[in-house]
């Protein structure tokens, strides 16, 4: 067996090269002509979209394992909080409040990081969005702690770019946030939510519903400030409603402070994912 046929990415290389050094011909000029793996306009045909999605799982998935990354700490929060030297900025008083915790998440960041570098930085690994706010102080305090962390940027119509404290060698960009979505949960050991706006929501009710139906392990499950999730959510009047059951509430805990939230995640009694969801079972027998 030849050198190339046991390494096909440098065979892959190789015949790309040949390909882009064949002669300039009408021919060769075609569009047809293409390698279809280097084919930019092929690859983004509707017809190909089954095939993107499975790269764009399958792209982070080989090379957090390569960098061994076996489970992760999830920061989800809003990227309009501001650090507390820039609230002066902050569009509204509430958020210029909300600043405190840029530094929260920044000190969890860096505590969880030095738990981690404990274990060789393999385990409990920060995971953000990669851009703004709350993202940057949880990829800004792993690097206070000389450690890694990672990004999960989105493609979105208006510009971004990822936070300068990201790992760069573990910094992606998606096109499709529900693979974006699974690649935050799919190592996830617990899951920090911190106040934010539609997307915080978006991945905070997601990730929920997936322990809730039983979809995904039991992990601690941290929202930080009570204040402005009572004030945004009436957490009661959902299971008052019955459109939640009140076993539901216990699915997560408040904190206020990366020290309690430490404490909260170590102390986390374990359990396995749910048989059956509370409530429900009425809800068929009546049925």
């Amino acid at each position: 067996m030849t050198e190339e046929h046991r390494h096909p990415l440098r065979r892959a290389n190789v015949d790309r090269a040949k390909a882009q050094d064949a002669p300039d011909t009408p021919q060769t000029r075609a569009p047809a002509y293409r390698l279809a793996f280097t084919d930019d306009d092929f690859m983004c045909r509707d017809e190909l979209r089954p095939v993107r999605l499975q790269l764009e799982l399958l792209k982070p998935e080989l090379l957090l394992d390569a960098h061994g990354i076996q489970s992760t700490i999830v920061l989800f929060g809003g990227a309009r909080i501001p650090a507390p030297a820039e609230k002066h900025t902050a569009r509204t008083k509430t958020l210029a409040d909300l600043s405190r915790f840029y530094d929260e998440t920044r000190t969890f960041a860096r505590l969880m990081t030095e738990k981690s570098m404990e274990t060789g930085g393999v385990e409990n690994v920060i995971v953000t969005g990669g851009g703004p706010g709350v993202m940057e102080a949880g990829n800004r305090g792993a690097l206070d702690a000389g450690g890694h962390s990672i990004g999960l940027n989105i493609v979105l119509p208006f510009e971004q770019a990822p936070n300068e404290y990201v790992t760069p060698e573990l910094c992606f960009n998606f096109h499709y946030f529900a693979i974006r979505k699974m690649h935050f949960l799919m190592r996830a050991r617990a899951i920090c939510v911190f106040p934010g706006g539609f997307g915080t929501m978006d991945e905070l009710f997601e990730a929920l519903t997936l322990i809730q139906t039983g979809r995904m392990n039991r992990v601690p499950f941290l929202l930080f400030g009570r204040e402005f999730w009572e004030k945004i959510i009436n957490w009661d009047a959902l299971a008052d409603a019955g459109t939640i059951s009140a076993e539901d509430l216990d699915l997560f805990r408040f904190v206020e402070s990366a020290d309690e939230a430490m404490e909260v995640i170590e102390n986390w009694e374990t359990a396995p994912a749910r048989e059956h969801v509370p409530g429900r079972e009425e809800v068929e027998d009546h049925g």
